[in-house]
């Protein structure tokens, strides 16, 4: 049967042209602020601003694993990162002892499928030919294994998909802004007990589509790998969020989860509406998927009256 560490599916939980633009440009200007975007903007990620009548808040689209054969330049980010007046990061789950102990008791309720079901309880025969033709292709028996489980070691461990890889956005622009006293600022974090329940509830039924996308990832090959990252640097955010890499991470756990998800988009767009308040520039490094998704982040700050300059982040 497939092993795969529990922790490292909740690090989950916790990846040159010209852009279109999705509005006009602002007028150049040659403030403190305009140069912190500008130096931004050359470190190759894509973004977004947003001009409030304080200041100016840049929304950095990251993706995790972020290939080391992809030419962006976090110099520069880290760069503009000690010059912001604040930043915004991603919030780390709070595990305590206590959830590390619920973890080894109920360890198996996470890694397996209940009630000593099989895959074959659950799949339809196509789904379940697929499954186990990447079981003879990787000499894997994933007879037992909860879907979810059997996804990540799709991802993580047959196409690697996070090997080989840089230092991604969130980690540039904390130590920078560390290094430079920078005030970090991180949404609401999630309670380990909140997380581990949520997770050990869910029907496996509901993690069949994250099982789907993650063997449609595994049997195109690790092309995609790199096909996503030069996507990101070109700034073509609908063929990012197109790959079938990013498709397959956008739909497990947590961000396909009903409630988790939806607490996660509101969290970040309370996060930036609050921003829009401050004097000068705020940087926030901000999950692709959950800024360019329809009904995202981006999405709802548009439809509230904002002004949003930078790629274009729907598919035409």
């Amino acid at each position: 049967m497939a092993k795969l560490h529990l922790p490292v599916v909740l690090t989950f939980a916790a990846a040159a042209v010209a852009p279109a633009l999705a509005q006009d440009g602002p007028p150049p200007e040659t403030s403190p602020q305009n140069a912190i975007v500008v130096t931004a903007q050359r470190s190759g990620a894509p973004m977004w601003t947003i001009d409030t009548a304080t200041g100016t808040i840049i929304l950095v689209g990251e993706i995790r694993a972020v290939p080391e054969s992809t030419p962006w330049q976090p110099d520069r980010l880290e760069e503009a990162a000690g010059e912001a007046d604040r930043v915004i990061l991603r919030a780390r789950p709070k595990f305590s002892p206590g959830d590390v102990l619920r973890l080894i008791f109920r360890g198996g309720r996470f890694t397996k499928l209940p009630d000593g079901t099989m895959a074959a309880d659950y799949l339809e025969a196509a789904q379940l030919a697929r499954l186990s033709a990447l079981e003879a292709q990787y000499d894997r028996d994933y007879e037992r294994g909860s879907f979810l489980m059997t996804a990540f070691d799709l991802l993580a461990r047959r196409l690697d998909f996070d090997d080989d890889t840089t230092d991604d956005a969130t980690e540039v622009v904390e130590e920078a802004a560390e290094d430079a006293d920078v005030p970090i600022i991180r949404p609401e974090r999630f309670r380990g007990e909140d997380l581990l329940d949520n997770l050990a509830e869910a029907d496996p039924v509901s993690h069949i589509p994250c099982l789907e996308a993650a063997m449609s990832a595994t049997e195109e090959g690790q092309g995609i790998i790199a096909a996503r990252g030069e996507a990101w640097r070109k700034f073509d955010v609908p063929a990012v969020m197109n790959n079938p890499l990013e498709i397959a991470l956008g739909r497990c756990w947590p961000w396909a989860d009903a409630q988790l998800g939806e607490e996660i988009r509101s969290i970040w767009t309370g996060e930036i509406e609050q921003a829009a308040g401050a004097s000068g520039v705020t940087l926030a490094v901000v999950p692709l998927r959950v800024l360019a998704e329809p009904q995202g982040v981006l999405d709802q700050l548009e439809s509230r009256g904002y002004q949003i300059y930078g790629p274009e982040w729907r598919a035409q």
